[in-house]
């Protein structure tokens, strides 16, 4: 498969689930008034081969879909101008209102000078992954360690139960006490009610990764709308968030848009823990939806296994102020991959980044990035958090790379960890690409 045939895979797969024919809340329950906006990348790494990949993306401005330019290097997209997303007066996001008139509302550049425009939706807890970074990134600079005790809300906690918090079930204070820490230790800075440093954008424009930004957070910790962060401050595309998993990920080759020499951006000990993190992810409710299992109604998504530590006696599910219904026990046994990732959502955003291994003997091995405006206002119902066309794209994706990773033949693994695969005895399956949710 080449770049240019995993784009075109991509396209169909979003094309044949009709998101056009979502539900609305706001409109009563019919359909949007206006195509989504989806944003979603891909790198697979085949064994004996360079890395494949590709990024497309859906608006109501690109209803049938456009496909961003990305140098052989796995450079920054070359041809959109990503708009960063907003909020109005009254700390709406005003522009996925139903009535919402692009033409008139007064977008701010984020990155990018290409001829096509795209307004990047608001990435949610999705950011939460940047924290962790940057927490990591103060640990590997010896500021701190992950036994520190890091005091917030009148709790003290270390910096490691605070951040496996955070990633495991994407608990908002254990976020706030990590970015209250950021400011304490300067990797943040505010003078003058401004922001005036900030060493991880440093950092992200480092390793080449200019649409992720945390900014304008607050020294007590606050992240989100009400302190004016937020919506419009807290960036990023599924394109570089894709790069910044490919970092992560230790079993990936090289990232080949880094010139020799670049500082790495974590180290391997603390990528190692932040993997674990993700591995253990308990909100498999978007491209991955095997937490849903029990509800009824349920469409499958990314074939993946849940953590043991969340499920209980009955089949169903806790993690943090989450809850599933039972059973979602034949969901995961049944599963095909690991999906160590983090998730985002609010009332008019869902987001879903993360790395998919096959479980033996499977050998597929993928990053899958994806923001959206596809919130819960669009979801069928509690405790549902989108639409379920979104974990039936993930379906459709994890079919295409299990039809053509897994027919592919494995090496043994690099004694150094990185672009190993483990040996596999194929076995492909069809993908249901052209199949969909429909209308």
């Amino acid at each position: 498969m080449t770049n240019g045939q995993l784009t075109q895979a991509l396209l169909q797969a979003i094309r044949a689930q009709h998101f056009e024919a979502t539900s609305d809340a706001m409109r009563g329950g019919a359909p949007v008034a206006h195509f989504p906006s989806i944003d979603l990348a891909l790198i697979a790494f085949p064994p004996h081969a360079p890395p494949v990949f590709a990024n497309v993306l859906f608006s109501r401005e690109h209803p049938q879909g456009l496909v961003a330019e990305i140098a052989p290097e796995a450079g920054a997209v070359r041809n959109i101008a990503y708009l960063a997303d907003r909020t109005d007066a009254q700390g709406r996001s005003d522009a996925w209102l139903p009535d919402a008139d692009w033409s008139r509302l007064p977008f701010t550049p984020l990155a990018g000078h290409g001829p096509r425009r795209f307004v990047a939706p608001y990435p949610a807890s999705l950011v939460k992954l940047m924290v962790a970074v940057a927490v990591a990134r103060q640990v590997d600079a010896g500021a701190c360690t992950w036994d520190t005790p890091a005091p917030f809300g009148g709790r003290t906690r270390r910096v490691a139960d605070w951040a496996e918090d955070m990633t495991v079930f994407s608990c908002n204070d254990s976020t706030s006490a990590l970015v209250a820490l950021l400011h304490t230790q300067r990797a943040i800075v505010r003078e003058a009610d401004r922001e005036t440093r900030n060493d991880l954008h440093d950092a992200f424009n480092a390793q080449g990764l200019r649409t992720l930004r945390l900014a304008d957070t607050r020294t007590d910790g606050g992240w989100g709308n009400a302190v004016g962060a937020g919506v419009g401050h807290l960036q990023m595309t599924a394109w570089d968030s894709a790069r910044l998993l490919w970092l992560l990920d230790a079993d990936a080759p090289p990232a080949p848009w880094l010139a020799p020499g670049t500082p790495v951006l974590v180290s391997d000990a603390s990528r190692s823990r932040i993997r674990a993190w993700l591995d253990d992810q308990a909100l498999h409710e978007i491209l991955s939806s095997t937490a849903l299992a029990g509800v009824p109604g349920w469409v499958p998504g990314l074939p993946a296994a849940l953590p043991p530590r969340w499920i209980g006696a009955d089949g169903g599910m806790k993690a943090g102020d989450a809850t599933y219904p039972p059973d979602v026990r034949p969901a995961s046994q049944a599963a095909e991959v690991r999906f160590a990732h983090k998730t985002g959502t609010t009332e008019n955003y869902a987001s879903d980044a993360g790395i998919v291994r096959g479980i033996a003997p499977r050998a597929r091995h993928y990053i899958v990035a994806m923001t959206s405006n596809l919130g819960t206002r669009y979801a069928p119902g509690e405790p549902c958090a989108t639409t379920w066309r979104l974990p039936a794209l993930g379906a459709a994706i994890d079919a295409l790379m299990a039809q053509w990773l897994d027919a592919l033949p494995s090496p043994q693994p690099s004694p150094n960890g990185r672009g190993g695969r483990p040996t596999s005895s194929p076995s492909p399956t069809p993908s249901p690409l052209g199949r969909g949710l429909g209308a």
